[in-house]
């Protein structure tokens, strides 16, 4: 008899498939190749998330905005509070990756809303993807995977394939120009992809959003990051969140015609304009490797009524690959 916790989730990564059978033909890939291509090329851990292994379970509330009303009907923008669960990750396969290090940081989240609508999304630190495509994505993981013999990936193979599609190296740079950030709490995270906004006219707004802290980004010197070591930003937050200093604005930049909607590695113009959809405030953070999102997927396809995905296929593409990771992760037993 399976356990009525372990079914919901079941049913979870149902919709999650269900939902990507709606999507373009193209954008279906095998989702066992993307989950055996993490393992293979960053090793195994049982038990974590094959992307974003090291974090930690927060709750929060978000509050719409009249301007997020009048761009969709979602009842996430309805102004009356609503309860979002938080995951707060550090990039990567390794759940002992360092804190310090100028890598991706991914704000995760699911908003419960009314008559159990559910809207999940993965944000991350950066303005681009890793790829443009599935099949560019998966050959990166490829490309990286160790030699039996060395335990190395092999620099040749690796150059060969970054040099046939640059693309790949595009989001490494932009990490590699930023400093290491010095909180969960003071760092910008991207959706990347295309989204449709579609109000109660049936009037559709396309654009990109950002979660932007309210207190501005803060970075760290690179010595100010080797004091801190390893692992300060989970304690860091939970100091931050007890002071009541972390929240977020839900910012959309607003699409113009011609502007590209089907590319995660080709952010909109800087110019473009922003509404600012409402607040998201963290309010609690699990005390420890535990908490309400230990079995989420934040399957970044399943939205409410009023918001549509764009034609990015590396949105399509991450939703399947969730829901069999979430499988192989219930069968090890789940850790954070």
């Amino acid at each position: 008899m399976s356990h009525p916790r372990h079914a919901s989730l079941t049913a979870l990564a149902a919709a999650s498939l269900l939902s990507l059978l709606a999507l373009p033909a193209h954008a279906q890939v095998d989702p066992n190749r993307f989950v055996d291509a993490f393992e293979s090329s960053f090793g195994k851990h049982e038990g974590f998330r094959r992307s974003g292994a090291k974090g930690v379970c927060a709750t929060g509330e978000f509050i719409g905005s009249a301007e997020g009303r009048a761009l969709s009907t979602a009842s996430a923008f309805s102004g009356r509070p609503v309860p979002v669960i938080v995951r707060f990750s550090v990039g990567g396969a390794n759940p002992n990756a360092p804190d310090n290090g100028k890598t991706q940081r991914n704000l995760a989240l699911q908003f419960n809303l009314p008559d159990g609508e559910i809207w999940q999304m993965g944000n991350i630190s950066a303005p681009i993807f890793g790829a443009a495509t599935p099949e560019q994505f998966i050959g990166r993981l490829e490309s990286l995977r160790p030699d039996p013999a060395t335990k190395m990936p092999d620099a040749a193979k690796v150059k060969a394939f970054a040099d046939a599609n640059p693309e790949v190296l595009l989001q490494g740079r932009y990490f590699a120009g930023q400093p290491v950030p010095a909180s969960f709490g003071s760092v910008n995270y991207w959706g990347v992809h295309s989204f449709g906004f579609v109000n109660a006219r049936g009037a559709r707004q396309w654009g990109k959003w950002v979660f932007e802290p309210v207190g501005g980004t803060l970075g760290l010197t690179d010595d100010e990051a080797k004091a801190k070591g390893p692992n300060f930003l989970f304690a860091e937050l939970r100091e931050r969140v007890a002071a009541g200093n972390v929240a977020f604005d839900f910012m959309l930049q607003l699409a113009e015609p011609g502007d590209r909607l089907d590319s995660a590695i080709v952010p909109l113009p800087a110019e473009r304009k922003k509404a600012n959809l409402g607040r998201l405030r963290i309010t609690a953070v699990a005390p420890d490797a535990a908490g309400a999102c230990l079995t989420i997927t934040y399957n970044p396809i399943l939205l409410p009524k009023g918001v549509e995905g764009g034609p990015d296929p590396m949105l399509a593409a991450r939703a399947a690959p969730y829901a069999v990771g979430l499988g192989r992760r219930l069968g090890e037993g789940p850790k954070q």
